[in-house]
């Protein structure tokens, strides 16, 4: 997941301290004017380049996956990250500035090179502290970004949507190793099962979607669309189980409204999934299956596989 390699984001104060520590260690292995110019070039270049290094971190939101790209604006708002990325990225650029002005005024008298130095790095730590604001929300975006499920959008990817108590995750678990790879969004009490299968040597991806795709969409909040919006590009196929006994505790009805729903949001091969035939048969469905009686679980992965026809792109 392209979020979670981003580093902790250091907070104004602590850059500002570990420049200025930095800068006195170095200041003590020299003497005289020598001392002020090493504390400066220290100072100034710790901060340079860890500011760089806060904006170099982030992937370049032009070219991330709209799968991705979408979750992250539902989640921190991507054109507020970039503004903060910007302002760093100045602060960055500002203190090499100052560096470089008052590099070559340190010298001759010391108490005068002592003065400078010391206005130099308060207008080093101006600057840091002007975008202290960004960094904060630059370190929150950060921790929110990597909680999001590692969902792939490159693998092909079969979507299971449908009401709850339905036996989504049921199937899910029961065809995949999703059991170790259940994540919260962390915007939304949602929690999206991820998990895996191989078929001819190919790995499909299976979304549980319990929390999003299981009611009206006049229902979610804007986030959530948002979410379920981001879905429809990883999407290759997508199961909508309908429980025809409505054991699961809400009417046929409802559950075949989601369906066209579903069919209607999405642009991928959809199946209609009867998903408790041991109890009820008793509906159209391009599928019937009982996770608990082993009926149909096999044939329902090869119709997904079928529908979304991947062929790998050879070498």
């Amino acid at each position: 997941m392209i979020f979670e390699d981003l580093p902790t984001t250091p907070t104004a104060e602590e850059l500002i301290d570990r420049a200025f520590s930095r800068a006195t260690r170095a200041g003590r292995a020299k003497s005289g004017t020598e001392a002020q110019q090493s504390m400066l070039q220290t100072a100034a270049n710790v901060l340079s380049d860890n500011l760089e290094h806060v904006v170099t971190s982030w992937p370049d939101f032009d070219t991330v996956e709209p799968f991705y790209y979408e979750l992250a604006d539902s989640l921190v708002a991507v054109d507020e990250v970039r503004k903060s990325l910007s302002e760093v990225g100045w602060a960055s650029r500002k203190t090499d500035e100052i560096k470089n002005e008052y590099q070559g005024r340190l010298h001759g008298d010391i108490e005068t090179a002592r003065k400078l130095r010391k206005q130099a790095f308060a207008r080093l730590a101006d600057v840091v502290e002007e975008v202290a604001d960004d960094l904060d929300r630059l370190g929150e975006a950060r921790d929110d970004l990597r909680a999001l499920p590692d969902i792939r959008p490159d693998e092909p990817t079969i979507v299971v949507a449908g009401f709850p108590n339905v036996g989504k995750s049921s199937f899910v678990n029961h065809v995949t190793n999703a059991r170790h790879e259940i994540a919260s969004y962390p915007f939304t009490t949602t929690r999206v099962g991820v998990g895996h299968l191989t078929r001819d040597h190919i790995r499909y991806q299976l979304v549980d979607t319990p929390g999003l795709l299981d009611r009206d969409s006049g229902k979610r909040n804007d986030i959530e669309l948002q979410a379920e919006s981001a879905l429809t590009h990883a999407a290759d196929c997508v199961l909508v189980f309908v429980d025809a006994s409505e054991s699961c505790g809400y009417p046929l009805a409802d559950q075949r409204a989601l369906e066209t729903a579903v069919r209607e949001r999405f642009d991928v091969p959809v199946l209609t999934v009867c998903s408790k035939a041991d109890r009820s048969r008793d509906l159209d469905a391009d599928r019937y299956l009982s996770v608990e009686a082993g009926e149909g679980v096999e044939e329902l992965i090869d119709a997904a596989v079928d529908a979304i026809g991947y062929e790998p792109e050879l070498p």
